[in-house]
């Protein structure tokens, strides 16, 4: 009888930790993707809302996970542990603002959150523990 329990107390620890980590993923992502548009800077609006995030379609065919994007929402996007997410700019100048242009600084908005990524995780970390 001790085998039985003793096996569901580990599936049961197995699956709370997966839910875990799925919530400290999520968190993290959609954290790092605000911190992106929090650094971006709006001058008429159209590179901040031209922001994606968006996951390719599984290879099972299902429908789920999209390749147009969405504003940073990361709800419903259905990504597994282990997917891939993308996040970018549609704007055709967010390379410019980014890297730079003509001899004007870029902004980085991108590269400065992509080094925050470690901090984000270990918040996020924090912030779902039980």
């Amino acid at each position: 009888m001790a085998s039985s329990n003793f096996s569901a107390d580990i599936a049961a620890w197995a699956e709370r930790t997966k839910k875990r980590m799925e919530e400290v993923v999520n968190l993290s992502t959609q954290r790092l993707a605000e911190a992106i548009v929090e650094a971006t800077p709006v001058v008429s609006g159209e590179l901040v809302n031209s922001f994606r995030v968006s996951a390719p379609p599984r290879q099972s065919g299902d429908a789920e996970g999209s390749d147009e994007g969405q504003p940073v929402n990361l709800a419903g996007l259905g990504v597994p542990l282990g997917g891939l997410i993308h996040m970018g700019f549609t704007a055709p100048h967010a390379a410019a603002v980014e890297y730079g242009t003509d001899g004007q600084a870029g902004q980085g908005m991108v590269r400065l959150a992509a080094r925050q990524w470690p901090d984000i995780v270990e918040r996020a970390a924090r912030d779902t523990a039980d």
